[in-house]
């Protein structure tokens, strides 16, 4: 293999993934529309309700370093992860603050959590006494399952919760519950979230009952937020993960309008290749694409090991010069195609954008996680680390059409 100095690169020509004139696909976030967003959910919550940032699964794709740093600055001094290593990787990039572990970390690590000044979730009683059995001190939240039946010691385990509380050991920093409902509208499943909530309003009394402090409570995420904002018991903090950036779950244009939500990302692909193709002619993997006249298609260097969901195949457009080019055909690995017969001045080098504004056209994340089949918490989560992230701050204004 040569060297760099052997292909006479230049340092700059080795950087090129982080230039958008030359990556072959790129995400740009804007950390102005951060800002409002957090400006808007601040405004949903009581004064004394702090903001604890989900931060994980790489900030769902916006790049959870550069976020972290964002919202540190704006005064969010608590940030939510999923594992051991996200909130590791956070600490050593000096993040400060609270940085709760909302998973599983086995007890062994307990040092590792200590050394780091973590908080870890303390997911069911067992897991409270296997750190107590570690003779580590470990600063826990203790999460209650009041439904959902994921995580948690049950609500109705009053025994088992105050014995997590007065574990020798374990640093109380917290308890929470999480609402697995809060995102519907439906009748039964708002009487089923506010009955949530009130038995966790009833644990909390019962804790007192009996003698042992109360912890400092959390059980609103995005939806609870929204749907949920006043209600009892007064919280310490809420959890905002999809909100944060700008998007709702699913489509929901009302609220979105309501709430007045900036999207944070936008994501991009060069165009490589245009082509022609005569009628009848197939394109890509399995040949599901025929085309039904003479088409042009562009290949666009972007694909499903980008985060760009499979079940796109053949649905839903991409935008180039402010117009609509339809996914023709499946999604590769490194490339997908698109129908650009109606944008004729499509050439190779011009720049996609899969989710963002071109022209008086824009595409949302929940317009391509609908076209996918799925929720814009997964699209974008998934979205790869061969994405370069850059900053619309830092003077990549042109990188949008």
């Amino acid at each position: 293999m040569k060297t760099a100095k052997e292909t006479n690169f230049t340092k700059e020509e080795l950087l090129f993934p982080n230039r958008p004139e030359t990556a072959r696909a790129w995400i740009v976030t804007d950390p102005a529309a951060l800002a409002h967003n957090l400006s808007v959910l601040r405004s949903l919550l009581s004064p004394d309700c702090r903001i604890m940032a989900v931060v994980k699964a790489n900030a769902y794709g916006h790049g959870d370093l550069e976020t972290a740093r964002r919202l540190s600055g704006l005064g969010v001094d608590s940030f939510a992860v999923a594992t051991l290593d996200e909130a590791v990787r956070l600490r050593k990039a000096k993040i400060s603050g609270e940085i709760l572990i909302l998973g599983f970390t086995p007890a062994p690590l307990a040092p590792v959590l200590s050394k780091y000044h973590l908080s870890q979730t303390v997911v069911s009683l067992s897991h409270a006494r296997s750190f107590c059995q570690s003779s580590s001190p470990v600063r826990v939240h203790v999460a209650v399952d009041t439904g959902m039946h994921r995580l948690g010691i049950p609500v109705q385990d009053t025994d088992g919760v105050c014995q997590a509380l007065s574990m020798p050991w374990l640093q109380i920093a917290g308890m929470f519950t999480h609402l697995c409902a809060a995102d519907s509208p439906l009748p039964d499943d708002r009487v089923f979230t506010l009955e949530q909530i009130h038995s966790f309003q009833k644990l909390s009394q019962r804790i007192r009952a009996r003698g042992l402090p109360v912890p400092p409570l959390h059980y609103q995420s995005s939806y609870g937020i929204l749907n949920y904002p006043l209600e009892k018991p007064k919280a310490a903090w809420a959890r905002p993960g999809i909100l944060l950036y700008g998007c709702l779950s699913e489509n929901a244009d009302e609220k979105r309008q309501n709430l007045s939500l900036r999207p944070v990302l936008s994501l991009f692909a060069r165009v490589v290749c245009v082509r022609a193709v005569s009628a009848l002619e197939t394109v890509g993997y399995g040949r599901t694409y025929r085309a039904p006249s003479p088409r042009k298609i562009a290949v666009l260097s972007i694909g499903y090991a980008d985060g760009i969901p499979r079940s796109l195949s053949g649905k839903g457009y991409v935008l180039l010069h402010g117009k609509k080019a339809p996914v023709a055909g499946r999604i590769c690995m490194d490339q997908m195609t698109v129908d650009v017969t109606g944008i004729p001045e499509t050439a190779c080098g011009d720049t996609a954008v899969l989710i963002g504004q071109s022209g008086n056209r824009r595409i949302l994340a929940e317009d391509l996680a609908g076209w996918a089949g799925t929720i814009t918490n997964e699209l974008l989560s998934r979205l790869g680390p061969r994405l370069p992230r850059l900053s619309a701050e830092k003077g990549c204004s042109e990188t949008f059409p």
